[in-house]
């Protein structure tokens, strides 16, 4: 490619179909002829914007009353997304997961991109949520994931507490207003294509082959 290839990723970290999108997308990554000169970056999405940050409940206790479905019924949506997760290599914990508000997360994401390590602090969070049962919505459980992966703990939690980079989440936000996206994961390549959802990886390496092709095709014009 003569050019790069950007990806930007909408998501958030309480969506497991994020999570597994994103393990279905590496996997159509590592397909890729190109993948090593792929640009991939994420974006801050909030589901459920709602949320406490203390919910006083289960995962299927916030399920059935944000849905309006019955908990049995959610019982068992959840055990069809653990077992889609478990296909791709991941553990889903509902039973000890702690439902929260993301956006101080989100906050954190832009701080380790600032550092160039969003990707690692992207995947440190889903695992701290989905698996390990974490609070990620508290800002010492948060300082101790940006340690855990080499960021500074000081300075990610003079960023947290300052809210510096709240303008950068509500920006991701906006964008995402305004490209109509509202579920998650949402992939958009080299701002031309969008892709939803946590498809296939072969999907995800055919429209990087695609976009590849185009922008091979423009550089000898």
């Amino acid at each position: 490619m003569s050019s790069p290839l950007k990806v930007d990723i909408w998501s958030d970290i309480a969506c497991p179909w994020c999570y597994i999108g994103k393990r279905k997308f590496e996997e159509g990554l590592s397909q890729f002829a190109g993948r090593d000169d792929v640009e991939v970056e994420y974006h801050s999405f909030e589901l459920a914007p709602d949320t406490p940050v203390d919910f006083e409940g289960s995962e299927i206790d916030f399920l059935a009353k944000h849905k309006g479905m019955p908990k049995a019924q959610v019982e068992q949506m959840l055990d069809h997304v653990t077992g889609i997760a478990a296909e791709v290599g991941l553990e889903y914990r509902f039973d000890q997961l702690k439902h929260t508000k993301t956006l101080q997360a989100h906050q954190l994401l832009h701080f380790a991109k600032s550092q160039g390590k969003q990707r690692e602090m992207k995947e440190r969070l889903l695992k701290a949520y989905f698996t390990e049962g974490k609070h990620v919505g508290k800002n010492d459980t948060l300082v101790e994931l940006a340690g855990e992966i080499g960021l500074d703990k000081d300075a990610a939690r003079a960023a947290l507490e300052s809210g510096e980079f709240a303008s950068d989440v509500q920006a991701d936000l906006n964008m995402a207003r305004e490209y109509g996206i509202n579920g998650v994961p949402f992939f958009v390549f080299n701002n031309k294509y969008g892709v939803s959802g946590a498809q296939a990886p072969e999907t995800f390496t055919q429209v990087l082959d695609q976009v590849a092709g185009e922008l091979e095709a423009e550089s000898v014009k």
